[in-house]
């Protein structure tokens, strides 16, 4: 009996109105029901109250010493208080708003209630009343519920499930892979999770339950990657090994090791039949682009076109000058489209794609308009990919029949959500800094020492340097975030114009204005640039040597890390100076941790850790899935054997269909529906 597909109707006294109630809480099957598990436990053994600690809850054992009574006050509000005799010692017990409980005491009778401890009192707030079928020491199990549903229901359904089916529930994790890792079978999760007899018990099931949900998780994923792969519809790009190699010869620099490492890991998917689907994760300053820029060309070889989508048209105008100054003289013809041409200039760049006079286009969302057909388009990278939405990025790999896909990001990606929400993709990352690149020095000032940071910035404008003057949005107005900047803007102005001249950046300006404005600070027309938005990711400024961060503390780690990066560009020493009056306790660790590391992989597990996942890319998502039992942050360990153990198992094509496999194949098929055409 498959338990996904029995309806949980089949239970006793499950009629309409209690199935919708069930169905709130996403459980629609008896499966469903079994795997609903607890968030927490609540102990029921017996404290001793010289031990108890005030507002702790406890358990306390007693005799009625009097009649209860039920005092009303307010509208519909009550309480009941009775006296229980413990150690000797008459404690009053107070419930709110449970009058029925009164005839659960008769004086001299002994009870057991579970509550809240108040310590100056010597007094219990009563949250229930403990029966016969509690003994000492047990545990109880508390459930996320609704409006819909009341725990002593939810409680009574899966013991109902629990007894009914128990001898049908099959285990799903391979033995092989249960027996490496002393793992119980789902039966003895089930009933450890629901039915512990003690907190080891629960620990121990719960254990097994994180292992469980992680693996069938990954195993999903797993089965979306090997279908693509087993498809074979990619594009086997047979590169030029000897041009790619003389090209590698002419640089100017040697590769880094984390580099060299990673062009492999792409080469080896060009030149394969499975459709490439690879995200390239680098800190600020890594090197990605000369990555993309090898890919591009090894696929140029292979006679197809590459393309290279970009968010913004100054980091395409970019991309293209850095391209077009390495490839050129190769002999490689390479354009650029964006929205800001005109219709002759955009017209005649199309045809010359669609002819296939272009070999490597660089580009906006101009790249997917309707008006733009490829030649033969084989490789496409994806700058900054998570700018774009999903259907901008389907819409560039439609322009192919099924193109390579590299997508990059310089947000480290916290090893958390490399193998959760990025899992599907197979993940590449520079994780060394090109040698002669100097580490930025970072520090952190209070408010009231601001003098310092202008004296420090007057020096480096003397030596001709440039300067990034950052203030974060502090509400949801943007005329009072406009006016914050204004004031940091006049009072620069006071001290440095007219010598230097002084710009402002914010989130009213049209798109035009704000280009023209980076374009003049890349061209050292402005000298300090104040801004109340992100300074925008992979533009390149080198002469920019000082990052000053006002009101630090309301950004999170990855964001602050991404504004350092904006300096540190050239070979000249960079500085990093954020002015923050920290609040609380993790506001100040924020600060500590930047100025002690400049390596975005760990600042991403700290923000990761700190703030959780919702911010983690500047945004309220979080990115990672919503799992039940496991946290995917404080159990990384956990997460991270599943994840090896089921990529290992999807590895061989068949492994799927041996017989020591058919219960998690078909488990899979029926929660994923994504095994279908492995027979």
């Amino acid at each position: 009996m498959n338990l996904q597909q029995v309806p949980v109707s089949e239970l006793p006294g499950v009629g309409p109105k209690r199935l919708t109630a069930i169905e709130s809480l996403g459980i629609k099957s008896i499966y469903d029901l079994l795997f609903y598990f607890p968030f927490r436990y609540e102990d029921m053994e017996v404290k001793d109250l010289a031990d108890a600690v005030d507002q702790e809850k406890i358990l306390l054992k007693g005799v009625v010493a009097s009649d209860p009574v039920v005092a009303h006050f307010g509208y519909r509000k009550n309480r009941l208080n009775v006296r229980i005799l413990s150690e000797s010692e008459s404690i009053m017990v107070t419930f709110f708003n449970q009058p029925w409980l009164k005839d659960k005491f008769e004086t001299g009778n002994e009870v057991a209630v579970y509550g809240k401890w108040n310590e100056a009192r010597r007094a219990l707030t009563g949250i229930k009343v403990i029966g016969d079928s509690h003994y000492e020491g047990s545990i109880d199990s508390v459930y996320s519920v609704n409006k819909n549903i009341h725990q002593k229901t939810l409680i009574n359904l899966i013991k109902q499930a629990f007894d009914k089916y128990h001898q049908d529930i099959v285990t799903v994790i391979p033995e092989k892979i249960r027996e490496k890792y002393k793992l119980l079978n789902d039966e003895q999760i089930v009933k450890g999770m629901h039915f512990p007899e003690n907190e080891s018990e629960s620990e121990v099931a719960r254990r097994s339950a994180k292992f469980r949900e992680f693996f069938l998780f990954e195993c999903g994923i797993q089965s979306v990657k090997a279908k693509e792969t087993q498809a074979n519809d990619g594009i086997k790009e047979e590169y030029s090994q000897e041009f790619v190699q003389k090209f590698l010869d002419s640089l100017p620099f040697e590769l880094t090791k984390a580099q060299s490492r990673v062009v492999q890991e792409i080469l080896d998917d060009m030149n394969s039949s499975h459709h490439m689907n690879r995200l390239l994760q680098g800190d600020v300053g890594s090197g990605k682009t000369i990555v993309a820029v090898i890919a591009m060309l090894a696929s140029v070889t292979a006679g197809y076109q590459a393309a290279i989508m970009a968010p913004t048209e100054i980091l395409a105008q970019q991309h293209f000058e850095k391209i077009s100054k390495l490839l050129t003289p190769l002999k490689l013809r390479v354009g650029i489209l964006t929205g800001s041409q005109t219709k002759k200039e955009h017209d005649t760049i199309a045809q010359n794609i669609a002819d296939g006079k272009i070999n490597i286009i660089v580009g906006t969302h101009a790249l997917i308009q309707d008006s733009v057909t490829f030649k033969k388009l084989g490789f496409i990278v994806i700058d900054e990919q998570h700018r774009f939405g999903v259907n901008q990025r389907k819409a560039l790999r439609q322009k192919g029949e099924n193109p390579d896909v590299l997508a990059m990001t310089a947000t480290p990606i916290p090893r958390t959500l490399a193998i959760t929400t990025y899992g599907d993709m197979d993940v590449s990352r520079i994780d060394e800094l090109p040698s002669g690149r100097k580490a930025i020095e970072t520090y952190w000032i209070r408010s009231q020492k601001i003098e310092q940071m202008y004296r420090f910035v007057q020096k480096q404008l003397e030596q001709q340097a440039q300067v990034y003057v950052v203030t974060p949005l502090i509400s949801e107005s943007e005329k009072i975030d406009l006016k914050n900047a204004e004031l940091i803007f006049d009072k620069f102005n006071e001290l440095f114009a007219p010598k230097y001249k002084i710009g402002l950046l914010h989130g009213q300006m049209p798109n035009d204005e704000k280009e023209s404005v980076m374009n003049e600070f890349s061209n050292h027309k402005i000298d300090v640039l104040v801004s109340t938005t992100v300074i925008e990711v992979g533009v390149d400024v080198p002469n920019a040597t000082v990052m000053v961060i006002y009101d630090a503390n309301r950004f999170g780690l990855s964001q602050l890390h991404q504004l350092r990066g904006r300096v540190g560009r050239g070979d000249k020493q960079s500085y990093c100076i954020l002015i923050a009056d920290p609040k609380n306790d993790i506001a100040l660790e924020r600060m500590k941790i930047l100025t002690q590391t400049t390596d975005g992989f760990v600042l991403a597990e700290e923000d990761l850790k700190m703030r959780g996942s919702g911010d983690l890319l500047g945004s309220k998502q979080s990115g990672l899935p919503d799992f039940k039992v496991g946290n995917p942050i404080t159990d990384f360990n956990i997460l991270e054997t599943a994840q090896q153990e089921a990529e290992q198992l999807f590895k061989e094509t068949d492994a799927i269909n041996k017989p020591e496999n058919k219960v998690l194949k078909l488990f899979l098929n029926v929660e994923f529906e994504q095994l279908n055409n492995f027979d």
